[in-house]
């Protein structure tokens, strides 16, 4: 004979119910401090300042199409895993572009945290290159930018696939 199954009594109810909830309530917590420790949730440092920087990049954007250069970057990746950015520049005439500072950012579209900066130094005439090393596999947004005189004359920001 199968012995009797022991009651249901209110303390049982009541510790089933605490457990559940504690359970829903530790698993909720744990969740959020991850979200908020992985993703920071902020594009720029002060959207304020941004949006009053936004007409001059507008104009910059503007001088940059009526110089008409030729900005042709190419980014491998190798055995290492490091990265090679390579960016040729040439003017409106096709001519090849010298003495200009040209620099590179690798950055991860939702993780800030992971950008990479790529030194580019002239290896030729008009022909920069610059390595980053440890690059992960995964999409990024290439930045490159240049400057002469002190004067920002070259933004570009392309989304790129790294295998």
């Amino acid at each position: 004979m199968a012995p009797a199954p022991k009651p249901l009594t209110g303390t049982k109810v009541f510790l089933m119910l605490v457990a559940f909830f504690g359970v829903v309530i530790g698993v909720n917590a744990t969740m959020a401090k991850l979200a908020i420790a992985t993703l920071p949730g902020t594009d720029v440092d002060s959207p304020y300042a941004a949006g009053l920087s936004y007409d001059r990049e507008i104009s910059a954007a503007h001088d940059q199409a009526a110089r008409k250069w030729q900005v042709n970057a190419h980014i491998g990746r190798r055995a290492d895993g490091a990265a090679t950015l390579e960016v040729e520049v040439r003017d409106a005439g096709g001519r090849p572009m010298t003495g200009l500072k040209f620099g590179g950012r690798l950055e991860r579209p939702a993780d800030k945290r992971a950008d990479l900066v790529v030194e580019l130094a002239e290896s030729g005439i008009g022909i920069y290159r610059g390595n980053a090393a440890a690059v992960a596999p995964g999409q990024w947004d290439l930045v490159i930018e240049g400057e002469a005189r002190g004067t920002r004359v070259f933004l570009s920001r392309n989304r790129v696939i790294l295998n």
